[in-house]
């Protein structure tokens, strides 16, 4: 089947064109054109897509701890680069925000959610590797991170991650980072959020927090003066938006809207509203279509 590729440009004058209406005018005919909206989009007939858009709304996995990327909010309301990305595929389907149902996703359980149909896509911080993509499909990449490593502002001992081997290190469960640690031989401590990891590095149970780059950033920040991020990244980690395995057509769909926004400037806006304050902003890597 074909599926509609939409174009920000033409949503954002719908919208415009709709809340123009709202306005009010003096002009009958002005009044008549405003009443009558555009039409909300169309999709392929049994599509993810229709059946999102029927609905009106979109349960995104997304986490709720991560400083930049996805945290939640003083009024419960995520937010992040990942939050933003989310939105604008809401968005491509005729969903507003406040019809976004955010589920809370760790690393652990982003594949069993998916699987399970307990979110319909999770844009989590999640790295696209071929154990993955046995069992969950992926959009993407939007984003390219790398691992590296966190250790309190004083510890000037830890610059790469060869000096990790034979020292504890917090990751999180079910995370390409975690596996990284035993690979290289260092003694992983796993949890299930990075934020319960910088205890045990404030008490000495471990030496450094390691994971991937955007993330440590973030956590650094929140904790000004108390942590650094050290060394450069040693992977290359493609954050991915996850969704049902062999749902082809719905990647192919997120595929064109992450593009779109790659040349619209929505993709910049989003990234300069959140992570942007932070981290300089990078080109997007090319989506792999696979």
């Amino acid at each position: 089947m074909r599926h509609t590729k939409l174009s920000f440009f033409a949503l954002a004058a719908a919208t415009a064109v709709v809340l123009t209406g709202c306005a009010g005018s003096t002009d009958p005919a002005a009044d008549e054109s405003a009443s009558t909206p555009d039409p909300a989009p169309t999709f392929a007939a049994g599509s993810t897509m229709e059946a999102l858009s029927e609905a009106g709304t979109i349960t995104i996995g997304t986490k709720f701890d991560q400083p930049l990327f996805g945290l939640m909010g003083p009024d419960n309301v995520p937010v992040g680069f990942d939050i933003e990305i989310g939105k604008l595929i809401a968005s491509s389907l005729g969903i507003p925000d406040d019809k976004i149902v955010w589920k809370e996703a760790v690393s652990a359980n982003r594949e069993p959610f998916i699987q399970n149909g307990e979110v319909d896509i999770v844009v989590a911080t999640y790295t696209i590797n071929d154990k993955r993509k046995e069992v969950v499909s992926f959009a993407g990449p939007y984003y390219m991170a790398g691992q590296s490593i966190l250790v309190k502002a004083d510890n000037d001992d830890i610059k790469t991650e060869d000096d990790l081997v034979g020292q504890p290190v917090c990751s999180v469960t079910g995370s390409t980072p975690a596996a990284k640690l035993a690979e290289i031989g260092a003694e992983p401590l796993l949890t299930d959020t990075y934020t319960n990891c910088l205890e045990p590095l404030r008490s000495g149970q471990v030496v450094a927090v390691s994971t991937d780059n955007v993330i440590l950033a973030g956590l650094a920040a929140q904790n000004e003066g108390e942590f650094k991020v050290v060394g450069k990244p040693f992977t290359e980690e493609p954050y991915g938006i996850g969704l049902a395995l062999d749902d082809t057509e719905f990647r192919d769909y997120i595929n064109d809207v992450l593009e779109a926004s790659f040349e619209d400037g929505s993709y910049q806006k989003a990234w300069d509203s959140t992570a942007g304050q932070v981290l300089e902003f990078v080109d997007p890597p090319a989506v792999d279509r696979y």
